[in-house]
């Protein structure tokens, strides 16, 4: 597929994790809020993180609640009321993913490149395999 081309894709990702964990880098949100230590880790999984992993992944799950929830009820966001609650939420979200990457060290913009490459081949995600009788349906 010629619209899929790795090299772009992983720029696109690491320009991302880079603003979004740069900006929250600078907010403070890596940083020990007693010693102003810094708290970005390099190294997982051999080095253990120096942030809570389970606590930065509950972050990313509470914005698509809030994704979920203002989809169900027809939201408008209520800081950027031109848009609606769905799409903020789940900006949201990629913002958490891109700054958690970023904070840990890895490498998600190659891992998304990897997988779209790897989704588009996929036999099981033809329109003619989804219509099987066990094929996936969504």
């Amino acid at each position: 597929m010629t619209y899929l081309c790795p090299t772009t894709i992983k720029t696109a990702g690491e320009t991302l994790q880079w603003i979004c964990h740069g900006q929250a880098k600078k907010n403070g949100w890596w940083s020990d809020m007693t010693s102003g230590a810094d708290l970005t880790s390099k190294g997982y999984p051999l080095i253990a993180p120096t942030k809570n992993v389970g606590e930065l992944l509950c972050l990313v799950h509470s914005e698509i609640s809030e994704a979920m929830e203002g989809h169900r009820k027809l939201l408008k966001d209520d800081k950027l009321p031109n848009r609606s609650m769905l799409e903020v939420e789940l900006a949201d979200a990629v913002i958490r993913i891109f700054d958690m990457s970023g904070g840990l060290g890895l490498d998600v913009a190659g891992a998304i490149a990897e997988k779209l490459i790897f989704n588009a081949t996929r036999i099981d995600h033809t329109l003619e395999s989804r219509r099987a009788v066990d094929g996936k349906k969504f």
